[in-house]
């Protein structure tokens, strides 16, 4: 248990104090640190997820409880049951197998005391925490402990992650491009949980793609659009989309590109106040509407803070945000303006980040991890890609209005509002594709003047 603090104590010190380094001395922070990161994920992602690193420093034997109370019963159950897991992690790990009428199955297992040890953890996390808090008084982490306490027994509830798996299928049952595995209640537990077995590659391996054949820049949309519909729309967000967690194949039968959607455990559920607010603030950001970008950030809590809320949201340069997000794509010198000036914002990103609702904290972590698989694909956020958030914004806004007026002309003022709000998008996208193709051809045309001639 000593060597074990020990260790946490070191990683998460070393998660939540490297933020105050450069209080002593910039020489002690290499930019490259900073690198693949923009304005706040250099904070923001290491505090929401150093809970994640809690339970990933453990010493876990192999197998678990579960796993060999199953073992006796193992050829009852199971045809075929691997000993080597598919993958593990630091709840749980996943073996496949082949139930008695022929059905192939992920066994999720939870490791060994991984319930009894988590308050342990947690109570150590707030120590550690408020020691930093006494070194460092401009940094703001309690609500760090706070958001630990509340998901992660929801994560170690397999039973919970279940429904969560069910009804966000259920959500996005109109997106044939998303698979989510089917869930086989009679044989799962809070601890075991058994699902359909699907097989692909992780979505950031680009040469899995090539192989197959998959479109890099299509997935990449899909995801897009997955996650637009859940933020904007549903207010249901799956918080945990690591490459291992998203994979993509060529569905059996069709050919076509798919995603599946994996570990339902860590969900966020927006509320209506802060998810049409969020709403309104992507819809001002991606329209270049300053005044309402200052307004609803505000309202989001940022306060004077709002153009770091909005570089942190966007991961874009301010100078980007007010001259239009969708309008340039990033490039290498803005990369570099934001990573050489990230440390000197690391204050005021504790500050914001203690003020803005918890909500929040969870959508920062979803925003970076995609970011991250953009960046593994070599794509990045287009405008094709804002204006399908902004069709989310649209319709998310327009069905609370709808929900919330008893006049049938009203709701029929605001039915054709959308329609031709929607139809603006497209008409904009058609532009912005007709344009594509014209460059396209000047650039062919152009390499075929320049090219000499055959012999």
């Amino acid at each position: 248990m000593a060597r074990r603090a020990l260790q946490l104590a070191s990683w998460t010190g070393a998660a939540l104090a490297a933020s105050g380094l450069y209080l002593y001395s910039n020489k002690y922070l290499d930019p490259n640190d900073f690198g693949a990161v923009r304005v706040g994920r250099a904070v923001a992602t290491t505090a929401v997820i150093s809970y994640d690193y809690l339970t990933s420093l453990r010493s876990v034997p192999y197998g678990s409880e579960e796993y060999l109370q199953l073992r006796s019963k193992i050829h009852d159950l199971f045809v075929s049951f691997d000993d080597t897991p598919l993958g593990a992690a630091s709840l749980a790990q996943v073996h496949k197998a082949v139930l008695r009428d022929g059905r192939t199955v992920a066994v999720k297992v939870q490791h060994p005391k991984v319930q009894a040890q988590s308050s342990k953890d947690i109570l150590l996390m707030e120590v550690l925490v408020l020691a930093v808090k006494q070194l460092f008084p401009e940094f703001e982490f309690m609500w760090l402990v706070d958001e630990a306490k509340k998901n992660l027994p929801l994560e170690l509830d397999f039973l919970n992650e279940g429904r969560n798996a069910e009804k966000v299928a259920q959500m996005l049952k109109h997106f044939d491009f998303l698979k989510v595995p089917r869930i086989y209640w009679e044989l799962s537990t809070k601890r075991v949980l058994l699902m359909e077995f699907v097989d692909g590659g992780q979505v950031n391996d680009r040469d899995y793609m090539e192989r197959n054949k998959i479109d890099v820049n299509e997935i990449s949309r899909h995801l897009g659009k997955i996650y637009s519909e859940m933020i904007f729309v549903n207010g249901f967000v799956h918080c945990d989309p690591h490459p291992g967690n998203v994979l993509v194949r060529k569905r059996p039968g069709t050919g076509k590109a798919e995603i599946v959607l994996l570990d339902h455990g860590l969900y966020q559920v927006l509320t209506d106040e802060f998810r049409l607010d969020y709403c309104h603030l992507w819809q001002s950001l991606i329209w270049t509407d300053m005044e309402k970008v200052k307004k609803y950030s505000q309202r989001l809590g940022a306060g004077d803070l709002y153009p770091l809320f909005a570089c942190m949201l966007t991961a874009r340069s301010w100078d980007s945000v007010n001259r239009g997000i969708g309008q340039a794509p990033v490039t290498a010198t803005e990369d570099a303006e934001i990573r050489n000036n990230a440390a000197n914002y690391l204050p005021q990103i504790s500050q914001l980040l203690n003020h803005v609702p918890r909500q929040m904290l969870l959508i920062f972590k979803t925003n970076d991890l995609l970011r991250g698989i953009e960046a593994a694909l070599g794509t990045r956020a287009s405008a094709s890609s804002f204006l399908n958030m902004s069709r989310c914004c649209i319709r998310a806004l327009a069905a609370h209005k709808k929900k919330n007026t008893c006049s049938f002309f009203r709701r029929t003022q605001i039915s054709f509002r959308e329609a031709f709000n929607l139809w603006q998008i497209n008409l904009h996208e058609l532009i912005l594709r007709v344009k594509g193709l014209r460059l396209a051809s000047w650039v062919l045309a152009l390499l075929c003047r320049l090219l000499p001639t055959s012999y």
